[in-house]
Formats: structure tokens, sequence, C-alpha cells
């Protein structure tokens, strides 16, 4: 974990917990990375409910409950599983803010419409859904990287805006 991923953690952990809110997770490119981050903080367990790592299509439709028509018409990495991802995992976990993050890490898996480094995200709470892509460089490492740090300055963000108190 690198000490920018490191310090993200730890904002998330404290502004979660100043505001007394859940949070849960859904990942497919990260493979639990995101989750790996957040746990290796102490405190975690104040507000962290849980992960789903979901890597294959059925994990995503069996355990999140995603719609196999939204696999099949828009594909896994798209601004519709994802925001399906963070609601399945809100609906899971009970948690306040869900976020989820599904992508191509690379090397192969890419294609014109969707090159390696496209990753969604998807992030869930009692005010709605929203989904949001990012276009990350670098090789495979790197992209799993750049979508912790994204992943957690977002929940940052949520964190502010969300409505629980």
């Amino acid at each position: 974990m690198t000490d920018r991923i490191k310090a993200l953690a730890v904002e998330v952990i404290e502004a979660f917990r100043s505001r007394v809110i859940s949070l849960s997770l859904a990942e497919s490119c990260t493979g639990g990375m995101i989750a790996a981050a957040v746990t290796e903080i102490a405190g975690a367990s104040d507000i962290f409910s849980g992960s789903a790592v979901t890597y294959v299509n059925e994990a995503k439709e069996n355990i999140l409950g995603v719609c196999p028509e939204t696999l099949a018409e828009h594909g896994a990495v798209s601004e519709k599983c994802a925001r399906e991802m963070a609601e399945g995992s809100r609906r899971i976990f009970g948690s306040d803010i869900a976020l989820s993050v599904t992508g191509i890490a690379g090397p192969g898996g890419g294609s014109t419409a969707k090159p390696v480094g496209t990753v969604w995200f998807g992030c869930a709470s009692a005010a709605g859904t929203e989904a949001f892509v990012c276009h990350f460089g670098g090789g495979r490492r790197d992209v799993r990287r750049q979508s912790v740090e994204r992943a957690l300055s977002h929940l940052l963000k949520a964190c502010g805006e969300s409505g629980v108190k």
C-alpha cells in the first residue's frame, strides 16, 4: 500500500466515523484492494460493513443482484453495471454509502470503445446513486492503484455530501 493510499484510507475512516456513516464496497478489477486499504487501518470496524469481490459476471449477478440484461446489453464495465453493483452492496450490507468499481486493468481485454484503463465507479446512498468513469494510464498495477486512490478520494467527497449525520 502506498503512503498516499494509506493516508486516504485514514481520512476516509476519520470522516465516516465523525459523521457516524457506514461504508460497504463492491469490487471487480481492484480485487479487494480498496477493502484491504480500509481494513489495514485501526478503527475500520467502526465504519466498514463489508465488501463483495465480484470478479466474474455470474458473481455480479448472484451476489450483488446485477441484472443479466445489464451485463448482456452494456457489459460489466459500464455505468449501469457500476450503479447496480453499488446498489447491491448497499442493500446486502445495509450501509449508508456503498462504492463499486469495475474496469479493465489490462494488459488485455480492452477494445476501441473500452480501452485498457477504463474504470467505472458507482456510489449509492439514501440520496441516490451516481456513477462516473475514469481512464487511467500505465500497466495493470498502475490502473489498479489509481482506481483505489480515486475510490478513496471519492468516498471523502461522498461522505461530505451525505445527508446522514
